[in-house]
């Protein structure tokens, strides 16, 4: 997990090695092959693992599973807002290393220290008492996010710089695996654990779990920082307007803005329904071990399947056509959610529910990811990308703080109904971008 011969240069004799090709099956077997690929994988387990447990589900059935009600779970889910604001401190990430770890480099110094601030803010987590007051919670759940969105920001930017482009999709593959697979301990491991032995200890393992990426970062090799990137880094006030007045210099004002609020918008139904999850299966009648079965074992699956069913058709019909398609399948699926609010404690509809949802969840997933890496100028890459995906998951986040009072003031079935409603406004903004993205790389 060191070093990659093929990415790093060489002196000497071996700097006229030829340097190995990435294309045709061949490449991509090689590219899988690489140190960097294992190394993405494990940082991907880092990044998914405290996802649920601070920022979603995980986090939001334990404080049902305490006696809050849905109202005040859905404002406290606010408190990770720190995962919608990453891009306000990616500069910094980007400029500098971190102080007290900077003998590791400028990317290896962030890694480590959010990774170690992640595991204590849920080894903290653990130890809080919800049921007697929320107050210590939502302090480290704003500890949490924050450490877990800066690691997300290192290690996009990581990933970006650690290999050539020809290699990028096999390390964008074994992240998304691994970061499905930390979704996966985050939320079914927990909810095992914590049905068995409670919270405590669900959390107390989880914050353990962090050492496997601390120890990726201390063993895998800092990434030479891109020629472009040290020539712009001038000065500290430029290193924050430069990647934004690029955007609008590339794309003009009125499409950059139409680009940005289509990004925010387009996967609103699903997200505006996320807090509600968690407590809808509970009062639904399911346990906390059919919660983990379903949702998070059985339905992470179903998302890497519509993952690779994204993969396929945006390589096969390009990105565009395929927005069209995912957008209508996110909303349209919450719709399956009326199975389970109709047929409550039935498992069949549970697992048809999941299946619909999670499946369309990958598939807009892929296609999103693809759509905003052509917007990116690849100068500012960390940075823009962290504001869109900022913005793919501002408007829902916001939404789903209120989505308890929602549901209190009509009823699940209303609620979901509603949120599959909220697709209009996405589809409106795509037909007036439809034939100004034709032209765009991958389209």
């Amino acid at each position: 997990m060191t070093d990659d011969a093929d990415t790093t240069p060489g002196t000497g004799a071996g700097a006229t090695a030829k340097a190995p090709s990435y294309k045709g099956w061949a490449g991509i077997r090689r590219a899988f092959a690489t140190p960097s690929a294992f190394t993405l994988l494990v940082l991907g387990f880092g990044s998914g693992l405290p996802f649920l447990l601070i920022a979603s589900m995980t986090l939001s059935t334990r404080l049902r599973d305490v006696g809050l009600d849905l109202g005040s779970i859905g404002l406290i889910s606010l408190a990770s807002f720190f995962y919608l604001l990453k891009f306000a401190w990616a500069p910094l990430i980007d400029r500098y290393a971190f102080p007290l770890t900077a003998f590791l480099g400028r990317r290896r110094s962030w890694l480590l220290a959010s990774q170690l601030l992640v595991g204590a803010s849920l080894a903290a987590l653990a130890l809080t008492r919800p049921e007697l007051g929320v107050g210590a919670l939502v302090a480290w759940v704003l500890v949490g996010s924050f450490a877990g969105a800066t690691q997300d920001s290192v290690v996009d930017a990581y990933r970006i710089e650690v290999a050539p482009p020809s290699a990028q999709a096999a390390l964008a593959a074994t992240y998304t695996l691994g970061y499905r697979l930390g979704l996966i301990v985050g939320g079914a491991g927990a909810l095992y654990i914590a049905d068995f032995d409670g919270w405590r200890d669900a959390y107390l393992w989880m914050a353990a779990l962090m050492l496997l990426p601390v120890a990726a970062t201390l063993l895998c090799r800092e990434p030479v920082a891109p020629e472009s990137t040290v020539v712009r880094r001038i000065d500290f006030v430029g290193a924050f307007w430069q990647p934004f007045s690029s955007y609008f210099r590339n794309n003009g004002v009125l499409l950059g803005l139409v680009l940005l609020a289509f990004v925010g918008l387009f996967k609103f139904p699903d997200q505006v329904i996320g807090v509600m999850s968690g407590p809808f299966y509970l009062d639904s009648g399911f346990t906390k071990s059919d919660i983990a079965t379903v949702s998070k074992l059985f339905g992470i699956w179903m998302g890497i399947g519509g993952a690779f069913a994204g993969g396929v058709a945006v390589a096969a019909f390009g990105f565009r056509r395929m927005l069209l398609l995912a957008a209508l399948g996110v909303a349209l699926s919450n719709l399956a959610f009326l199975l389970m609010a109709h047929n409550p404690g039935q498992l069949w509809a549970f697992y048809a529910a999941i299946t619909a949802d999670n499946l369309f969840q990958g598939f807009a997933g892929v296609v999103l990811i693809a759509f905003m890496s052509a917007l990116t100028d690849r100068n500012f890459t960390a940075t823009q990308f962290a504001l869109l995906v900022s913005l793919a998951n501002l408007p829902g986040k916001f939404v789903g703080g209120v989505s308890g009072y929602i549901v209190e003031a009509s009823s699940y079935s209303t609620f979901f109904a509603m949120s599959a409603l909220t697709v209009v406004p996405t589809l409106l903004l795509l037909a007036w971008l439809w034939p100004r993205i034709g032209g765009r790389q991958g389209a």
